[in-house]
C-alpha cells in the first residue's frame, strides 16, 4: 500500500517516519531525528512533521513516544505552549477603516515583550481580578510543588498569568475564507514553564552525569519511570500544561474586551473556539500500547479533534480537523517550521523587506521583529500538503492584525 511518508531507517535505532515530501528538511535535524531514535525507550517509531527544524534539546516538528521514560529536554521549556482561536458573529465590514485603534487596544490589554534592565513589560504590575481567580485554582497544586522545589516560587507564576511573552509568540485578528473575524493567539507557560523544565533538564543530566558520554546529545538525558524525579516531572510538566491553557484562555478574554471597546457592533466572540498545545506530553494508548507522547512542535490530531496550524506573519493560517492517522500517532504539524535560524534572518532581511512581506497587516514593522519574516519560514501550502492525510482544513485565515510579543 503506497504511504505519503518516507521512512528513514537508523542502524542502532528505531525507523523514522516523515510526512515531509515537498518541504525541506537541514541535515542537522535529520542528525538530531536520528540522535533520538537510537535511545533504547522509543515506542515503535519516531513521527516527523512537515515543519520539522533543529530545535534545542530535540528536534522541533517530531512526535516521540517512549515506554519508561521521558526527555525532559525534548519536552523543553516553553512547556504547554500552543494555540487558542475563536470565530466571533463580526465579519470584515463591522471592522473599522483604520485597525490601528484595535491592535494598540489589544497591546494594552495583554502585557507582552521584554524589555531588560527595566521593569518586566511582560508582566503584570497589579494582576486583575480575573487572573488572580484563575490563579488561585492552580495554586494548591503549585504549592506542592515548591514544597520539593523551593526555588521555583521564586519564580513569575502569578504575574505572567494572561500574558504573551516574547520571540515568535503573537496574538492576531484574522479574517476566514467567509470574511468571518478570528481572534487568535500563541503563547505557552511563560515563566514558571521555563523554571520547570530548566530545573528538569538539569536533575536529568545531574541524575546521569556518569553516562552522558554514552549519549549520542547531552539534551537526550532522560528520566526514567520509577527514578527519584520521574514523578515529581510527571506532575510539574502536567500543571505548567494547565497554567499554559489558562494562560490562553485569559489573554483571549482580555483581547475580547479590548476588541469591544474598539468595535461598536454587539458581537459574540465563542461562535467557534480551539485551545491546543503543541509542546508537551501526556499519557496516551497506540498501537495497543499506553506510552508517553512528546509533541514537540507538533498538535493532536485525534480522529475529529480541531486544532491550530498558524503560517507566519503574513501567511495562511489553518483551522484543521484530524484525521486520526495512527502512523503519525494521531499528530499534525503546529506551523509552517523555520527555515533559518533568527540571527540569520536578521542577517539577510531588512525593515524594507519585512514592510513588503506584511503589506496589509496591522502589526510591527521594524527591525525588532525581522526574525518573524515570513521569508525565515517554510511555504506553509507545501507543509499542508505534505500533511493532507494527517489533517483536513476547516477554515483558511488571513491576518489583518497581529501583535507580537
Amino acid at each position: 500500500m503506497k504511504t505519503d511518508y518516507q521512512v528513514l531507517e537508523v542502524e542502532g535505532g528505531r525507523p523514522i517516519k516523515l510526512w515531509t515530501e515537498g518541504v525541506p528538511v537541514d541535515a542537522a535535524a535529520r542528525q538530531q531525528l536520528m540522535n533520538t531514535a537510537k535511545m533504547p525507550f522509543i515506542f515503535g517509531h519516531l513521527a516527523v512533521m512537515p515543519d520539522v527544524h533543529l530545535g534545542k534539546g530535540s528536534t522541533i516538528g517530531s512526535v516521540i513516544p517512549t515506554v519508561g521514560a521521558i526527555i525532559p529536554a525534548a519536552v523543553g521549556v516553553d512547556i504547554g505552549c500552543g494555540m487558542m482561536a475563536a470565530c466571533t458573529s463580526l465579519t470584515a465590514k463591522d471592522l473599522p477603516d483604520n485597525l490601528g485603534p484595535l491592535r494598540r487596544a489589544i497591546e494594552i490589554a495583554v502585557p507582552h515583550g521584554r524589555q531588560p534592565g527595566h521593569r518586566d513589560p511582560g508582566a503584570w504590575n497589579n494582576p486583575p481580578r480575573e487572573v488572580d481567580d484563575a490563579w488561585q485554582s492552580l495554586a494548591p497544586a503549585f504549592k506542592r510543588i515548591t514544597d520539593k522545589y523551593p526555588h521555583l516560587a521564586k519564580t513569575h507564576h502569578r504575574v505572567h498569568l494572561g500574558t504573551l511573552g516574547t520571540g515568535n509568540h503573537f496574538i492576531e485578528v484574522c479574517l476566514d475564507e467567509a470574511d468571518r473575524v478570528w481572534f487568535m493567539l500563541h503563547s505557552g507557560s511563560r515563566g514558571v514553564g521555563n523554571a520547570i523544565g530548566t530545573l528538569f533538564i538539569e536533575l536529568a543530566q545531574d541524575d546521569m552525569r556518569q553516562h552522558l558520554a554514552n549519549l549520542p546529545d547531552r539534551d537526550l538525558a532522560y528520566l526514567e519511570e520509577g527514578s527519584r524525579h520521574f514523578d515529581d516531572y510527571v506532575k510539574a510538566v502536567g500543571w505548567a500544561q494547565a497554567y499554559a491553557r489558562a494562560n490562553r484562555e485569559l489573554m483571549m478574554q482580555n483581547v475580547i474586551a479590548a476588541a469591544h471597546r474598539v468595535i461598536t457592533k454587539p458581537f459574540d466572540a465563542q461562535v467557534e473556539a480551539v485551545n491546543c498545545h503543541h509542546n508537551y506530553v501526556q499519557r496516551e494508548t497506540h498501537f495497543g500500547r499506553k506510552v508517553f507522547v512528546t509533541r514537540k512542535g507538533a498538535v493532536s490530531a485525534q480522529k475529529g479533534q480541531l486544532g491550530i496550524i498558524p503560517g507566519s506573519m503574513g501567511a495562511k493560517s489553518y483551522i484543521v480537523r484530524g484525521l486520526g492517522n495512527e502512523e503519525s500517532f494521531c499528530s499534525c504539524s503546529h506551523g509552517a517550521g523555520r527555515t533559518m535560524s533568527r540571527s540569520e534572518a536578521k542577517r539577510r532581511f531588512t525593515v524594507d523587506d519585512q514592510v513588503r512581506a506584511t503589506r496589509g497587516v496591522e502589526c510591527r514593522k521594524d527591525a525588532g521583529v525581522i526574525d518573524e519574516i515570513p521569508m525565515a519560514y517554510k511555504d506553509i501550502d507545501a507543509v499542508m500538503a505534505a500533511q493532507k492525510s494527517l489533517v483536513e482544513v476547516v477554515h483558511t485565515l488571513r491576518q489583518v492584525v497581529c501583535v507580537k510579543g
